[in-house]
């Protein structure tokens, strides 16, 4: 069988099956032959020609083969896409706890006990959810991006470039590379404007 039997729609391109051309050629000549006995046609025909029939089923059966295999590979994606954010709706309401862990951490008295505790804790939760793909954004003198960025306070300074991140005012967070919350954020203008390299 040649490529020019194949069809030339793109939908009907067939991915890797496993089967070579000769395995998917030599069912078809089987399923021939049986199409041909269950109507008892008793002359077969000529090596190397095949009726419109036979044809017809074959490419129906390629299209059939490759929307299977297309079907089968997207199913598969969409299993591995869906495991991968399934949990972000208990991420996003996990987030006002890790808040307020931050916040204590910062009012405790670094050294004493309860500091200690917090701390610990803390780790403990947040690095069982990093392993499940959850990542901070709390750089700082970075410029400010709108993409993970959201800015609640604009400070006059001239000190540092202008759209410079001062503060993170609320740390944002990725679940694995989408943005699951962006960053409260407190940005410097004013300052002098950046130099944009030029390619």
């Amino acid at each position: 069988m040649t490529n020019d039997k194949m069809p030339d729609d793109d939908r009907y391109v067939i991915e890797d099956t496993g089967e070579s051309i000769e395995d998917i050629e030599h069912e078809m000549e089987v399923a021939a032959e049986e199409a041909a006995d269950a109507t008892g046609s008793s002359s077969p025909e000529p090596a190397g020609t095949e009726s419109a029939d036979v044809a017809e089923w074959k490419n129906r059966y390629l299209r059939t083969l490759a929307d299977f295999e297309n079907f089968r590979k997207r199913s598969e994606r969409e299993k591995t896409e869906f495991f991968k954010y399934a949990l972000a709706g208990t991420f996003k309401d996990l987030l006002p706890i890790l808040d307020n862990f931050d916040r204590a951490l910062d009012h405790a008295e670094e050294g004493d006990d309860f500091h200690k505790g917090v701390l610990l804790i803390y780790k403990q939760l947040f690095d069982m959810l990093r392993k499940a793909g959850l990542r901070p954004i709390e750089d700082r003198q970075v410029t400010f991006d709108p993409n993970i960025h959201e800015a609640v306070i604009r400070e006059e300074n001239d000190s540092v470039p202008n759209q410079t991140v001062l503060e993170v005012l609320q740390k944002g967070y990725f679940l694995h590379d989408r943005l699951l919350r962006p960053a409260l954020v407190k940005v410097a203008v004013g300052g002098p404007e950046r130099d944009v390299e030029v390619q």
